[in-house]
């Protein structure tokens, strides 16, 4: 099922964005921070990110630029004010997908995401050696999972590295999805044997 993700810091451009996609009979899903989407959104399926190029905290500019460092190849459409266009050009060079200028035309907003979400190329599942998957998380990732391995609970993990419990079991879930194991023997097996 092909989803769009929504990030904007406004309520009612993401509500009729979302509604905007619900008719279309799109799968869409929104986020009011960059924060928030990179620690829910699965871009592992066929998806497509709307992106506030203007946002507190951080910008969608930065967002695009961490997608790209996590190797994170997702189709993004800017959305954009009149004045941030030099700021689109900018993110395009980088490898953004388009980028539409508010206010923007539904059918125009419909065709740029129905494109972007036939031009998304799903990651190819790992075929590596075991270790070599390990490269793949983030340092964050890499940290929790050694302390899953030394056998520390959520909770204690949660403390030691001053984040939420569910953030912790968000971290496990990525991690057992990267390396392509379902359960916890698994995921110590393949660990152990890449050490």
């Amino acid at each position: 099922m092909s989803r769009v993700y929504i990030v904007d810091d406004d309520n009612a451009v993401r509500s009729a964005l979302k509604m905007l996609f619900r008719t279309a009979q799109l799968e869409a899903e929104a986020f009011s921070s960059a924060a928030a989407f990179l620690e829910y959104a699965d871009l592992t399926q066929r998806c497509c990110v709307l992106l506030d190029i203007r946002m507190p905290g951080m910008s969608g500019s930065a967002l695009h630029e961490e997608l790209l460092r996590r190797n994170r190849r997702v189709p993004v459409i800017f959305i954009t004010g009149h004045g941030d266009i030099p700021m689109a050009v900018n993110a395009m060079k980088k490898g953004a997908f388009d980028f539409i200028e508010k206010p923007f035309d539904d059918e125009q907003l419909l065709s740029q995401v129905r494109a972007a979400l036939e031009s998304f190329e799903a990651p190819e599942p790992e075929k590596t050696a075991p270790g070599a998957s390990l490269e793949l998380l983030s340092s964050r990732q890499r940290e929790v999972l050694q302390r899953v391995l030394d056998g520390k609970p959520s909770r204690q993990i949660a403390e030691e590295l001053a984040i939420s419990v569910k953030t912790v079991e968000f971290h496990r879930a990525r991690i057992m999805q990267k390396l392509g194991v379902k359960t916890a023997a698994e995921l110590f097996r393949r660990c152990l044997g890449a050490a």
